[in-house]
């Protein structure tokens, strides 16, 4: 996924940006809300991380700005403000989970994989398509019962043709999931990826549209 985390302490906004980069996502890290509001408006996120106080506001005057204006990206607050008041503010904002500082990174990536899968309109982490079994909570492929190793980078490209199946996603698209803003992306990094994953899940899941991009189909 593309996700935009918002956090001003440089040390917790470090450990929450290796730790998504290192579950395969694309992380844009910004410290204040004008920078928040600049990349949402340029960049089409798949999720946001939301620290409530804010060098230059409230976050969940930020987070009530954008539903009202009909953004529907998910939210998932950050924050050490942990009164049952706090949280019903926040979810009644619009976001849609809630977790209070200090928080374990891994249960913020379990976090994130669930809303990112009730986002995909499927909540249920066990998929089967074709001969492939995926457990998107586990984050593991079997093939015909065969374990399938993937790379974190080659799952979330695999994540992002599972979350939407049918859909023709072009090489732009899949881009903006792998890349965060400034990273180097040689022209070739798409297709040595489809490649791959061809090679490891059966050249029949991923079908080329040629000129236009990818989609995932079942055999």
């Amino acid at each position: 996924m593309r996700v935009l985390l918002v956090e001003d302490a440089p040390g917790l906004g470090e450990a929450v940006r290796e730790q998504i980069a290192d579950d395969g996502h694309a992380v844009d890290w910004v410290q204040c809300l004008d920078h928040a509001r600049n990349s949402m408006r340029t960049t089409p996120y798949d999720l946001v991380l939301l620290d409530l106080m804010l060098p230059d506001g409230r976050g969940l005057d930020f987070l009530r700005q954008q539903r009202g204006a009909g953004v529907a990206t998910p939210v998932i607050i950050l924050t050490a403000q942990d009164q049952i008041s706090d949280r019903i503010a926040g979810l009644n904002a619009g976001a849609d989970d809630y977790l209070v500082k200090p928080f374990d990174l891994f249960e913020l990536s379990a976090r994130v994989a669930a809303v990112a899968r009730r986002y995909s309109g499927n909540p249920n982490p066990q998929i089967k398509i074709g001969e492939l079994q995926l457990d998107m909570s586990a984050r593991t492929v079997l093939r015909a019962g065969a374990t399938v190793d993937l790379t974190a980078r080659e799952w979330a490209l695999f994540e992002a043709f599972v979350q939407r199946p049918g859909a023709l996603l072009s090489k732009s698209q899949l881009e903006e999931r792998l890349y965060a803003f400034g990273a180097e992306i040689e022209s070739n990094t798409i297709e040595v990826y489809i490649s791959r994953l061809r090679k490891k899940l059966g050249r029949d899941f991923i079908e080329t549209v040629r000129g236009m991009g990818y989609r995932l189909i079942s055999p």
